[in-house]
């Protein structure tokens, strides 16, 4: 089996990499199990060391939309194809075109060169909770369920909602078979703060924990929805293994979310790092920053994801424990 993932040099994607080779077969869309051959990586910024030692994968850089028009992806063996590259909340808001050409012309131009295969292959789409949103006018309801109408408020959100469009329409002609994971605010991430609004919701448990000091830029009160990187990645694989049948007619998915808000995070990094890591925050409040994730609701009734065995975290603590585990100090 050859799958290919936009974004694969990425955190999510390179983690995602690393559980596929792990796993060597894969049953996809409810087949029997097939042996992993070839993993393409296409992305930016090269893969890790270890990625880009095994022969298994296969590395093409550079812009996603330049590989597309230029065919350097269009593997007619491609089984599978995760599409996580896109860019993220922040810089959508203060770039409207990079954003139409990051999250939705390479989208459809993603789509389309899967359609070119002919074989249908199975699509899994990164959508968001983004889609949903809320205005004074149209607040949020107080649990966004499995029939809840998205309702973007921010052009990232938008543009994650016309993609999941994309892949409905592209799979009930047949041309693919899709799959959109409306994933929450993956944390704790390692590495340097990114242009996403939600960057901060991992930089308040990272930063403190390596010592260094962070800025919390909305109210302790602010609920926000979140997933350990294990749990996305979990719910990303099963998007693919699932059957036509079980996964369901509708293509998106709402993954199960962790509710809880941003002063119960400080109080569980003082919990696991004591104090002197919780006085590490400086509470400075970003009126841009408050308005787009205030947003984005907090609390999920994920019943479809439950029914194909995804759970969500059960603790802040947890969150910042796995980080550790994996990140050691």
């Amino acid at each position: 089996m050859h799958i290919l993932i936009t974004g694969g040099c990425g955190f999510l994607g390179a983690r995602l990499a690393r559980e596929l080779l792990k796993r060597e077969k894969l049953a996809l869309a409810g087949a029997a199990s097939q042996p992993i051959t070839r993993l393409t990586l296409a992305d930016r910024a090269p893969p890790p060391p270890d990625l880009a030692a095994d022969p298994r994968v296969v590395f093409v850089g550079g812009d996603l939309n330049e590989l597309l028009a230029n065919r350097q992806l269009s593997a007619a063996d491609t089984g599978l194809v995760f599409h996580l590259a896109a860019a993220v909340s922040g810089e959508c808001e203060a770039d409207l075109d990079l954003g139409l050409r990051s999250n939705l012309d390479a989208t459809l131009a993603l789509l389309q060169a899967a359609r070119a295969l002919g074989t249908a292959p199975v699509f899994v789409f990164a959508s968001s909770v983004a889609v949903f949103g809320g205005t004074l006018a149209k607040p949020l309801p107080a649990v966004i369920d499995d029939d809840s109408l998205p309702t973007p408020q921010s052009s990232y959100g938008i543009q994650k909602f016309i993609g999941e469009q994309l892949v409905a329409d592209f799979s009930r002609k047949g041309l693919v078979r899709g799959r959109s994971a409306r994933l929450m605010t993956v944390a704790v991430r390692p590495g340097r703060p990114n242009a996403a609004a939600s960057s901060f919701l991992s930089g308040m448990l990272r930063e403190p924990l390596a010592g260094e000091r962070a800025r919390v830029p909305v109210a302790p009160a602010t609920p926000v929805a979140l997933s350990s990187p294990s749990r996305t990645v979990q719910g990303l694989l099963r998007a693919a293994e699932a059957g036509d049948a079980e996964w369901g007619e509708r293509t998106a998915v709402n993954l199960p979310a962790l509710s809880t808000t941003v002063g119960e995070m400080a109080q569980a990094l003082q919990r696991v790092a004591g104090p002197a890591a919780a006085a590490l925050l400086d509470w400075q409040p970003d009126e841009r920053i408050a308005a787009i994730v205030g947003a984005w609701p907090s609390r999920f009734r994920a019943a479809r994801a439950q029914g194909l065995g995804l759970q969500a975290d059960t603790a802040v603590d947890d969150l910042i424990h796995e980080y550790l585990r994996e990140n050691p100090r």
